[in-house]
């Protein structure tokens, strides 16, 4: 029996963040909308194994650490017990009910939810189940996944989707991988009660950051008792079943042929990600280009190189962050059914703000202190930079920095960089992109009136 033929205006392949917010905006105009998930669960990366248990995770070390600071300010705590398992539970059940408000919305916006894997059967047909569905538009945002080494014994680690299915808290663990997933996974594991260990291929970390955030980064961590294993090359694991410690990680040091080893009981793999596109059968699609990093190549407005089909979010690889994804979602919808005033629909990808929730957080926003020398002539840059104390800490021993650098460039001192670490610079940042976005001047940071006593005031006091 052949397979049954149906036809839609718009197919989106992936429910992650970009591709809800393309179909919904998309059904919003009357077009006939297919969205195709083969997890079993909408939401992608994001609500199920990335930003949205992420946060709870974080939210619950950060408890860990006020308690920690309660008897600084006369505030007695009984106990600072920590189940895992209870977080685990509470924190699932949480994300089970956004799966739930997804599909409600969906269904609410006319969006057809198809359950199945899509693969390519031609540039306007793909092949689900036992379905073809036909469109003249079709998205592909199936997103990414995490990278696992080839190295011996790799599978006995675990990698950051893995770290949402751990049911106890292990006690001493190896995180390798120094990008931002690792870092914030590492501060919630020692926040948290772990032993653990970054190794890292350099000397440094957050490598893709200013050097204020990963030089400050670091030398919290290792306050917090976090060590760092630089210029490691891991070589594998052995496993010793039942041994309180059973994974053996090996390792050596660049520049040595020596080998070393440690035992933990959880390895933790952050060595980057991948696209998403094995299952969809790109050969059937002529013309479809993937770059050396596997991402669909697309322009600026998101067209790859066939007519009618695109690609964005992490299978695009530009800006692989939820918000990008969703912004672009819809101003390609936009673009494509919403008529002529968006005929010219797209993201800017410039001066996208983005947050470390490592411990301490981190914000940035526009060009690195190194990249805008190299993009404005370093005569042409200006760096404003401070460091100072919290006033939480006013009254606990222990002081850890907050670091704030300016970068601006011109005559004008236009605004081309924001980097700051510290205490409440999640929230701090958001409002500072807004105006870096319209093209802020440090006049026009100094002429703010200050909010006082807050870290966010020395933004708009640096000299």
């Amino acid at each position: 029996m052949p397979p049954v033929s149906r036809l839609f205006d718009f197919i989106v392949i992936g429910g992650g963040s970009g591709g809800l917010a393309c179909a919904r905006r998309a059904a919003s105009y009357g077009a006939k909308v297919a969205l195709i998930e083969g997890s079993g669960r909408l939401g992608g990366t994001c609500v199920n194994v990335g930003c949205v248990p992420k946060k709870v995770m974080f939210n619950g070390a950060s408890i860990m650490e006020a308690i920690e600071d309660a008897k600084h300010y006369g505030i007695s705590v009984g106990s600072r017990s920590f189940d895992w398992g209870a977080l685990k539970t509470a924190r699932d059940a949480y994300v089970k009910r956004l799966n739930g408000i997804y599909e409600t919305n969906v269904a609410k916006d006319n969006v057809e939810y198809v359950d199945g894997m899509a693969s390519f059967v031609s540039s306007t047909e793909v092949k689900v189940n036992d379905a073809v569905l036909k469109a003249n538009h079709i998205l592909i945002a199936t997103g990414g996944h995490p990278v696992i080494p080839k190295v011996e014994g790799a599978e006995h680690g675990i990698d950051s989707d893995g770290f949402f299915e751990l049911e106890k808290q292990p006690k001493r663990v190896a995180v390798v991988g120094s990008g931002y997933i690792g870092i914030e996974i590492a501060g919630i594991f020692k926040a948290l009660g772990s032993d653990v260990t970054v190794f890292t291929r350099t000397p440094h970390i957050l490598r893709h950051h200013d050097s204020i955030i990963g030089e400050t980064m670091m030398g919290e961590m290792e306050r917090m008792g976090i060590r760092f294993e630089h210029n490691s090359s891991v070589r594998g694991i052995t496993k010793h079943d039942g041994a309180e410690f059973p994974l053996e990680l090996r390792w050596a040091i660049s520049g040595s042929d020596s080998q070393l080893s440690e035992r933990y009981d959880c390895v933790l793999w952050a060595v980057g990600r991948a696209p998403n596109t094995a299952p969809l059968n790109l050969a059937a699609v002529p013309g479809i280009q993937l770059n050396k990093t596997g991402h669909i190549v697309a322009d600026e407005y998101q067209n790859t190189h066939v007519p009618g089909v695109y690609s964005l979010g992490d299978v695009f690889g530009k800006s692989e962050l939820t918000p990008v994804a969703i912004a672009a979602g819809r101003r390609l919808a936009d673009r494509l059914f919403g008529g002529p005033q968006f005929a010219d629909s797209k993201l800017d990808y410039v001066n996208i703000p983005t947050v470390i929730f490592g411990h301490p957080t981190a914000g940035t926003a526009g060009l690195t202190e190194e990249q805008a020398r190299e993009a404005h002539g370093s005569e042409n840059i200006k760096v404003y930079k401070t460091r100072f104390t919290n006033m939480y800490n006013a009254l606990t021993p222990y002081k850890p920095p907050t670091a704030m650098k300016l970068v601006v460039a011109g005559p004008e001192e236009k605004v081309v960089g924001l980097h700051i670490i510290g205490r409440g610079c999640d929230e701090i940042l958001q409002g500072f992109g807004v105006a870096i976005k319209m093209g802020a001047t440090k006049r026009d940071f100094d002429n703010c009136v200050a909010i006082h006593p807050t870290s966010a005031e020395e933004i708009v006091t640096m000299r």
